[in-house]
C-alpha cells in the first residue's frame, strides 16, 4: 500500500493554465502541502502555519 496518492502535475493547474498552489520564493519550484506546513523538496524552504 502506498504512503500517499501520487499527484499528477496537470492536476495542479486550472483550466486557464495558471498554477493553483504556492511556489517557492527561493527557487520557484512547487511547494509540497503537508498538514501543518508547506515545504520545497528542491532547496529545503519550509513555511509553518
Amino acid at each position: 500500500m502506498a504512503k500517499h496518492d501520487k499527484v499528477q502535475l496537470w492536476e495542479k493547474y486550472s483550466e486557464d493554465g495558471s498554477y493553483e498552489g504556492e511556489k517557492c520564493p527561493r527557487c520557484g519550484s512547487f511547494l509540497a502541502e503537508h498538514e501543518d506546513r508547506v515545504s520545497c523538496g528542491k532547496c529545503g524552504y519550509t513555511k509553518h502555519g
